[in-house]
């Protein structure tokens, strides 16, 4: 997703491109990367034919020079964008929650966030009910400052504004963690929910998600306690973060 983010970027703001992402080619470029990059390739050049905006065929050498353009550092002038292009790795190779999440800064505060979630339910999820009635998955939010926070299909249809909990009780509350337990401390998790009163059972989910299901009042708290040593990343939290704001 990373190149085909990139590249739709690069077409519609090719005055102010600058692109703070997580991935690049280093490893695709290595021997035995040939027959990967030639299926991002082919998936690339599917997806921009299917929607027919730019009518043009991306190269192999395209496709990477276009991963690579998110290399920028950013800063606290001008406007960023800040990709996750598969926000939960794991959660995605499990067939579980995972999310392609993309803000954009202007001086330094996200204006703007998108998050694909291709798994999350799309009615209301608990820990007695993770699941859709008949699997239906896959929502899109988006939010911009001032203007709130919308959810639709992926196909772009079905928009609805959307609204974060309105429970004030903590005992009514339910929250959300880490799935992973090398990224958050459930341990400590636990004890901050335990001195809240909360007394529901947390939910526990991959990636940025959680913000997502957050923002819809599917939960009312969301718990995230580094370990030692853990180093966060701005795309791990940047479109997530005005998506509940």
């Amino acid at each position: 997703s990373q190149a085909l983010v990139s590249f739709v970027l690069q077409q519609e703001f090719p005055g102010e491109f600058s692109l703070v992402a997580e991935e690049d080619s280093n490893d695709l470029r290595k021997d035995g990367g040939g027959e990967i990059v030639e299926r991002i390739t082919k998936l690339v050049n599917e997806s921009l034919i299917s929607d027919g905006s730019y009518g043009v065929s991306l190269s192999s050498e395209d496709v990477l020079k276009a991963i690579d353009s998110g290399k920028s550092e950013g800063g606290s002038q001008g406007r960023h964008w800040v990709l996750d292009p598969i926000d939960g790795t794991k959660g995605f190779v499990r067939g579980d929650q995972y999310a392609v999440a993309l803000a954009l800064l202007d001086r330094g505060n996200v204006v703007l966030g998108v998050l694909a979630c291709p798994n999350l339910p799309l009615t209301s999820i608990s820990v007695a009910h993770p699941h859709s009635p008949n699997n239906e998955v896959g929502c899109l939010f988006f939010a911009e400052v001032g203007r709130g926070t919308y959810m639709q299909l992926l196909d772009g249809s079905s928009t609805v504004k959307v609204q974060v909990s309105a429970v004030e009780n903590p005992e009514e509350a339910s929250f959300f963690e880490s799935y992973e337990s090398a990224h958050s401390m459930h341990d400590l998790s636990s004890l901050i929910a335990q001195k809240l009163g909360v007394k529901a059972a947390p939910i526990r989910m991959d990636s940025q998600v959680k913000y997502g299901a957050l923002s819809r009042g599917d939960g009312a708290i969301y718990l995230r306690f580094p370990r030692n040593g853990y180093r966060e990343k701005i795309w791990d939290h940047a479109a997530g973060s005005i998506v509940v704001t």
